[in-house]
C-alpha cells in the first residue's frame, strides 16, 4: 500500500481487499436505512439541479436514484460499480422511477473506474462507503480528483466502526494529496465524513 505524507497507515494494518457480494446490495435497499442514513438528507446540502455527479461503488442504487431526482431533467448521474448484478438491478429500479434518461451506469475492472473522459466534468463525486474496497485506494481517489471540475467536490464517507479513524485519516491524507483541501466535515450517524473541494486556479 503506499504511503500518505500527511497520515500514515494505522500500526500493523494489512489491505484485505473484500467487496461486499451482489446480494447484499438488496439488504442495502431496506426501508429501515433509511431512519439513520436518509440519502435526501445527506446529500441535499451538496446536490444542485443541473449537475453532473459521480457515484462510485453505487451498488443498487441507495444513493443513485435520490441523486437522479435531484439534479433533475438537466442533470446526469453516473453510478460506477464493478459487479454486474448490481448495476442490472440499478438499471431496473431506475426505469419503474423514471429516472433511466438521467442515470448512466458503467462497469468497471481491474484497477481503474473507466472514467477517463470524465477529466474536469464532473460536479461532485460520491464515495460512500467504498474506498476501503478498493484495491488500490490512491488511484481511485487520484481518478475521483482527477474527474472533478475546478470547484467541484468529493464526498468522501466511510462506516464507524467498520473503517477506523486512523484510516479514514489516510484516506483524507491521500485526497490532499490528489490536490484536493477539506472544506466541510460533516457528522452523520455512524459514519465518518469529509467533503474535499478542488480549488480553482487563480490564473
Amino acid at each position: 500500500m503506499p504511503a500518505s505524507s500527511v497520515f500514515a497507515l494505522p500500526d500493523g494494518y494489512r489491505h484485505h481487499r473484500h467487496v461486499a457480494p451482489w446480494w447484499v446490495g438488496y439488504i442495502m435497499l431496506m426501508p429501515v436505512r433509511n431512519w439513520f442514513q436518509n440519502p435526501r438528507r445527506i446529500l441535499r446540502p451538496h446536490v444542485k439541479p443541473g449537475q453532473t455527479v459521480l457515484e462510485v461503488g453505487t451498488g443498487m442504487g441507495f444513493f443513485t436514484l435520490p441523486l437522479a431526482e435531484m439534479v433533475g431533467n438537466h442533470g446526469r448521474v453516473v453510478g460506477v460499480d464493478c459487479q454486474d448484478r448490481m448495476l442490472d438491478t440499478l438499471r431496473r429500479r431506475a426505469d419503474r422511477h423514471g429516472l433511466l434518461d438521467r442515470i448512466e451506469t458503467r462497469g468497471c475492472r481491474g484497477e481503474t473506474l473507466e472514467i477517463r473522459d470524465l477529466g474536469e466534468k464532473v460536479d461532485l463525486v460520491v464515495a460512500f462507503n467504498v474506498v476501503h474496497e478498493a484495491r488500490d485506494p490512491e488511484r481511485m481517489i487520484g481518478e475521483m480528483a482527477r474527474s472533478l471540475r475546478p470547484g467541484g467536490r468529493l464526498f468522501l464517507s466511510e462506516p464507524r466502526g467498520h473503517v477506523d479513524r486512523d484510516l479514514f485519516l489516510w484516506e483524507y491524507g491521500l485526497c490532499r494529496e490528489a490536490g484536493l483541501r477539506a472544506v466541510d466535515w460533516p457528522k452523520h450517524v455512524r459514519q465518518m465524513s469529509v467533503i474535499m473541494e478542488k480549488p480553482v486556479s487563480d490564473g
